[in-house]
């Protein structure tokens, strides 16, 4: 795998999702978590393709060491029976072919494992880049709503903005913090409820204060019309 690459997927591994959500944050936009997504799907399959290629390149090494290791067992046999039929020139020769299999078989098991390890390595580090790219779009939709609800009950910027206590905080931490904008935003919710609960309150009031000004006002009206009839009546 070339360097380059091996460098992009480490850098993306080990990108601060904490440090992603205090860019959208002060941002008011995703677009970070975005590229981020774009970055990661687009390293992960060259990663694979990588992977692919290394992977074929252990079946091929281990093929050949197979194959060496086995002529090579082949010829140990056939140099004792040769030699247990006095034909030392032919032993000779095959002892000499017997060292060159080894040595190919040794050559070929050393890059075998060489390769082996970096495919394992590739493999590792794609399971971990998938890992990583799974929480960010999981954490990128909850901040989009969280941003959208912000903006929508007009949460105080600051209050979505100030991620400095959470500096040190690791990335399991995030969905802790978007719980706390949440019970942020369930408190403004409280807070308009209540707002509206105390001016239906008032409305209330006013009603029933001008129901009961009019009742007292018709019974004052009834009450002087019989008045002044009961005189008019004595008259």
């Amino acid at each position: 795998m070339a360097p380059s690459l091996i460098d992009k997927v480490n850098t993306l591994i080990n990108a601060s999702l904490h440090g992603m959500v205090d860019r959208a944050l002060q941002q008011n936009s995703v677009a970070v978590m975005d590229e981020y997504i774009r970055q990661a799907e687009k390293n992960l399959e060259a990663l694979e393709d990588s992977a692919a290629t290394v992977g074929g390149t252990v079946r091929t090494l281990k093929r050949k060491y197979d194959e060496f290791a086995a002529a090579a067992e082949k010829l140990d046999r056939d140099i004792d029976t040769l030699i247990l039929k006095g034909k030392n020139d032919l032993a000779a020769a095959a002892q000499a072919e017997l060292n060159t299999k080894q040595q190919l078989a040794q050559d070929y098991y050393e890059q075998w494992q060489q390769q082996d390890q970096q495919y394992n390595a590739m493999l590792d580090m794609r399971m971990k880049l998938e890992a990583r790219l799974t929480s960010i779009r999981q954490e990128r939709e909850q901040l989009r709503s969280l941003i959208e609800l912000a903006a929508a009950k007009q949460v105080a910027t600051k209050t979505i903005k100030s991620l400095d206590d959470l500096a040190k905080v690791g990335d399991q931490e995030i969905s802790s913090f978007a719980e706390q904008v949440r019970n942020r935003l369930d408190t403004e919710d409280a807070r308009l409820d209540m707002a509206t609960q105390n001016l239906r309150d008032q409305i209330d009031d006013a009603v029933r204060g001008g129901e009961i000004d009019r009742q007292l006002e018709e019974r004052r009206r009834r009450l002087l019309g019989a008045q002044g009839g009961s005189q008019q009546a004595a008259e």
